[in-house]
């Protein structure tokens, strides 16, 4: 019995302590196979043709004292010095563990307290992938769980201030890279 009660106390003291943790946050995004995104998700716009529907995200095992969420896609690799933003949302509901297909997209199903933010296409809305002829470029989806229920953006807020906000509250983040190229 004190074996038992020691194990318990050890694996208690060792989950407090953030060595041992309940389940890993983490994002599954139904965006293609094989690493590379879906032609349904490719933009209609820099010349690619496809739906430009935002894909379907799942996370879970948020971190404990979860109160809000921000959902980003981001190409790292487009030539622009300093990459390039796809998708913002910020202000997603601690009870949100999901966005359906489409969500995304002009008239898409967010919950009423969601923020869509102006990627680097001016549209507050989801923009698919689209990179120019050459090496194939990473698109990274990330949820980042947050200690506020909401951040206070300004009207003209950008991608690299939710970005900011959302490292400075942060609790986590979970991420998925997919590839696309033509």
């Amino acid at each position: 019995m004190k074996s038992v009660c020691r194990f318990a106390l050890v694996s208690l003291l060792l989950f407090a302590a953030g060595l041992v943790r309940a389940g890993e946050f983490r994002l599954e995004v139904d965006a293609g196979t094989d690493g590379r995104l879906a032609p349904l998700h490719q933009a209609n716009s820099f010349g690619c043709s496809g739906g430009n529907v935002s894909p379907a995200l799942r996370w879970h095992d948020a971190p404990a004292g979860t109160k809000s969420f921000v959902v980003t896609m981001y190409d790292p690799d487009a030539p622009t010095g300093s990459g390039w933003w796809h998708w913002v949302v910020a202000n997603l509901p601690a009870a949100t563990d999901h966005l359906a297909v489409g969500a995304g997209n002009p008239g898409g199903a967010l919950p009423a307290s969601a923020r869509p933010v102006a990627g680097d296409n001016g549209e507050a809305a989801y923009l698919g992938s689209c990179p120019p002829p050459g090496p194939a470029h990473r698109y990274v989806f990330t949820v980042h769980a947050l200690k506020v229920e909401k951040l206070d953006l300004p009207a003209n807020a950008t991608p690299a201030l939710v970005g900011f906000h959302a490292w400075a509250n942060g609790l986590g983040k979970a991420s998925a890279t997919f590839t696309a190229a033509r």
